[in-house]
């Protein structure tokens, strides 16, 4: 089982080296002035292509595994909801690890370029949180819940992507702007309240998790629901201040 998560985790760090290739021969031949970027700014450029393309992936698996698919619903197994887990949702959070692991390491080769210190915390918890889990094999359905708060990342990146390219008075800055808002409100706000009333709801069930499963969970989507309160706050007003500059310059 050990030596299965370690190949899991390494698919997820191998897939990076191809997916950035690619983002770097896409971006070259498509995206007027990619070349005349500077090095590292080209660096981050590209790692936001897999930052992308892992957000696409762990957000689709985990609207599957926690909506449409019978993992987690009620009846569907005399398992508890803690307890439930089966050979793809260990899968999707072992490439998920993959992929943490391999960004925290470019955002630390890289620090500050790519992210603060606020990035490497964010990182940091996902990692302890996901490897646990695996490990435990307890309390998957709200690790996946936190995992598909990367659905807003595609937004914000594609917002990094306009304004880097030098496109922030264009239509689709401002409506990236509005979608990135609308889109963190339900994935980062409304779903952590979900995530907190669920735990509250079942916390019978929760307090089956071993010792330090059941402290992390009450600790660290905490942390993250009050970094998620901080990042939308920035977000709105800025795209108060993006929305007010469009109608000034008509």
């Amino acid at each position: 089982m050990t030596l299965l998560l370690q190949l899991k985790k390494f698919n997820g760090w191998c897939l990076f080296s191809p997916v950035y290739r690619f983002t770097a021969i896409f971006s070259s031949r498509l995206v007027a002035g990619y070349r005349k970027l500077t090095g590292a700014v080209k660096v981050e450029w590209n790692n936001r292509g897999f930052s992308t393309f892992h957000a696409l992936f762990a957000a689709f698996t985990s609207l599957y595994l926690l909506i449409l698919s019978d993992l987690f619903k009620d009846g569907s197994q005399e398992k508890l909801v803690v307890n439930r887990s089966s050979a793809f949702s260990n899968s999707v959070l072992s490439f998920s690890t993959g992929y943490f692991l391999t960004d925290l390491a470019f955002v630390i080769w890289n620090f500050p370029a790519l992210g603060g210190l606020e990035y490497v915390l964010h990182h940091g918890l996902s990692l302890f949180s996901i490897i646990q889990s695996l490990l435990i094999g307890q309390a998957q359905i709200y690790i996946l819940m936190v995992l598909f708060t990367e659905s807003t990342t595609p937004f914000v990146n594609l917002r990094w992507y306009l304004d880097t390219a030098g496109l922030k008075s264009s239509k689709l800055y401002i409506w990236n702007g509005i979608a990135l808002f609308f889109g963190w409100l339900v994935a980062r706000i409304f779903l952590f309240i979900f995530l907190f009333t669920h735990m509250w709801t079942h916390f019978d069930e929760v307090k089956q998790v071993v010792p330090l499963g059941f402290y992390s969970l009450l600790a660290v989507p905490s942390v993250l629901a009050v970094m998620n309160l901080f990042w939308f706050w920035k977000i709105a007003k800025g795209m108060v201040k993006t929305i007010s500059k469009a109608k000034h310059s008509k």
